[in-house]
């Protein structure tokens, strides 16, 4: 059996942080719905005044990450822009500004 040889994997650091912007990029729907579910955790005031979160904090809350959602992809949109590879493998010419 012949060794294994531990040999670190090289990746460039324009390349890897591109895909991990890709990534972000991916997984932003399912954050934005997991944000949008802990409203649904959150205690309700009971009909004697009890303690509780109301209906109003919540909608702020749901707007609020409703708000925040759109400027995050367009902060990665922008970042991520003018660097996106065709999945042909062919290299791909810079934008013009």
């Amino acid at each position: 059996m012949a060794p294994i040889t531990k040999t670190p994997v090289f990746l460039e650091r324009q390349s890897y942080r591109m895909r991990r912007m890709m990534d972000a990029v991916r997984l932003l729907p399912f954050l934005g719905v997991a944000l949008w579910m802990v409203p649904l955790m959150w205690p309700l005031p009971d009909a004697n005044g009890g303690q509780g979160t109301s209906m109003s904090v919540a909608l702020r809350y749901i707007f609020g990450v409703w708000c925040l959602l759109p400027f995050c992809a367009w902060l990665l949109w922008r970042r991520t822009r003018n660097r996106i590879v065709p999945e042909s493998g062919a290299t791909p010419e810079p934008k013009k500004p």
